[in-house]
């Protein structure tokens, strides 16, 4: 047998969350609790959201055993919301930072910190809820890995819309065939992004795509080359402006909800 390619610390691995985990519930081992969590998964699983201290409600029932795999739920009574946990799950201060963003020549880095995001969240959704966007719907984004992607994710999260994404190096027929699929309400799309020192114009590209996507109501451009986009896009400060200062609010949602295509 080949030798692990990397092993923790041991001290890293006594002083982890899981360790603690193990020690609470009187195992000795990991292979202990991975045999509890196999034997007895109701009890498991019911212990393991209390301590990992899940934002929402669990219910009464840890575990509704089906004939076949995809026909069991865990947590079938639990209403909770992804978004909400993410940013506020942990008790973070909102002066820490919580994502940090470059570019590939390795430029400077922006740090948005845990409130940033909490009120840019916010703000989104006020934004999408304005435009319609209600629990079920689909917001997609042809996006390259930025801020703002993450961010409009967790907007989406938030008010139980269902958020699908694509990088923005995907041709035409590649987001067609994807988002074509799930029917999207608005998309967001960044004016072009940059590779190997290159900078790529999207904007021609996305009038494509939206012309083959019949359920938008609102595309909404980010501006990561500065291109002036047609007066039929609504520019991503805009969108948002009306909505600063907007109260958080997060739809509780079953356990099973579909949160990202």
């Amino acid at each position: 047998m080949s030798e692990p390619v990397w092993t923790p610390d041991p001290r890293a691995v006594a002083a982890s969350p899981m360790q603690r985990f193990i020690e609470a519930h009187g195992f000795e081992s990991y292979e202990q609790l991975h045999a509890w969590s196999v034997n007895e998964p109701e009890a498991f699983w019911g212990r393991l959201w209390d301590a990992m201290g899940i934002v929402g409600e669990r219910g009464d029932r840890t575990l509704e055993r089906g004939d076949t795999m995809r026909s069991t739920r865990f947590f079938p009574d639990a209403l909770l919301n992804v978004a909400e946990n993410i940013l506020w799950g942990d008790g973070a201060s909102d002066d820490q930072p919580m994502i940090l963003e470059t570019d590939e020549r390795g430029g400077p880095v922006r740090s948005i910190t845990r409130g940033e995001a909490r009120a840019a969240v916010a703000q989104i959704a006020a934004a999408l809820r304005a435009d319609g966007v209600e629990r079920g719907d689909v917001v997609a984004a042809w996006m390259p890995n930025t801020a703002a992607t993450m961010l409009a994710m967790l907007g989406a999260t938030a008010i139980g819309a269902t958020f699908t994404s694509t990088s923005s190096d995907f041709g035409v027929d590649g987001v067609l065939d994807r988002f074509q699929q799930v029917a999207p309400k608005v998309l967001i799309a960044a004016d072009g992004y940059s590779y190997g020192g290159k900078r790529v114009d999207c904007l021609e590209r996305l009038e494509q795509i939206r012309a083959g996507l019949p359920t938008l109501r609102r595309t909404i451009v980010v501006s990561v080359l500065g291109v002036e986009a047609p007066e039929e896009l609504t520019p991503w400060a805009d969108w948002l402006a009306p909505h600063e200062g907007a109260a958080p609010h997060f739809e509780a949602l079953p356990f099973d909800h579909p949160w990202y295509v």
